[in-house]
Parts: structure tokens; sequence; C-alpha cells
């Protein structure tokens, strides 16, 4: 199995043992690290039989001032910016995520902010023979996981938990 990590994370895949699929041929990735599974699975000419997403990195729904906010508060005070992240990730969970953290760069938080997901990629690789799995928490206070289980239904299994957030705990 191949992981990517998080933003501001490393090595948090033990979170998801529960839903991992650890077979060779699986490629997974936690928030900003799915888009970099994802980016990894339509480039790649190895077998891969498993695309797994956890609570992706879904900010197409939001407007520009958005994202400029996100930008400029990491800007002006990373730190507390991080710090108030990571407890938005354990949300509602009072999962200790410290032991996880690895600070982020500012350009890590503009390309998962700006990250498009590309439909026709989606399907590429659903047409390559790959399952795709989605897994979203209701409770997320960092995408709006609603908004994201409709947009990788046409390409997903998607798997929806009720009352977790987006580490799905």
């Amino acid at each position: 199995m191949r992981y990517f990590s998080g933003f501001c994370l490393n090595h948090e895949e033990k979170i998801f043992q529960d839903f991992l699929n650890t077979s060779d041929f699986t490629v997974a990735g936690f928030s900003y690290g799915a888009i970099k599974a994802f980016e990894y699975t339509l480039a790649s000419k190895e077998r891969i039989d498993t695309l797994q997403l956890f609570s992706p990195a879904f900010f197409g729904d939001k407007d520009a001032k958005f994202k400029k906010l996100q930008t400029l508060s990491f800007t002006k005070n990373s730190e507390l910016y991080t710090q108030n992240f990571m407890q938005n990730i354990a949300y509602p969970s009072k999962f200790d995520m410290q032991p996880y953290f690895k600070q982020g760069t500012a350009e890590e938080l503009h390309e998962l902010l700006y990250y498009v997901w590309d439909t026709a990629n989606l399907q590429h690789i659903k047409e390559r023979g790959i399952t795709i799995e989605v897994y979203l928490g209701e409770c997320d206070t960092i995408i709006d996981a609603l908004h994201v289980k409709d947009f990788f239904v046409p390409y997903a299994s998607v798997y929806y938990f009720k009352r977790v957030g987006h580490i799905l705990k």
C-alpha cells in the first residue's frame, strides 16, 4: 500500500487502520494526501486495484474570498492557524492529533485550496478498472461532506459516516 499524508500531518494512516486496504495494489490518502494519491494514481503505470480517499480536500465549492482569508491567516500566524486546524480536523472527537503533526507550508495550503477535481480524470481512473473509495464524516468542519459525497458518487463507492468528523472519529 502507498499512503499520502494530509496537510500538517505525517504517518497518520494509523488513524484509518479500520478502513485501510493494505494490499500492495492500493493507493490511499487523507485530505490533502487524497489529492496526492489521486494524482499519483492518475500518472502511475503500475498496477493499482484500489484508490482510497479519506475526507478528500475539496474546496471547489468555496469562493475566492474564503480561500484568500485562509491563505492570509496562515501567512500571518502559521502556528495559530495550524493549531486551530488540528482541532478542527479532530472535531467532534477529542482525538489527540499532536503525535502526527508536521508543519505544513503555504504552498501546500494553496495547492489544496485551489485544487480542482477533474471529473474526466476520475472517469479515466474508473475506466482503468481501479476501484475508487471515498470516506466522509457527517460532522466534518473542514469540507462540506454532503457536497463532496454528491460530487464523487458517479465515480466511487462513497462511505458516509454519521456523527464523525474529518478524521472519521
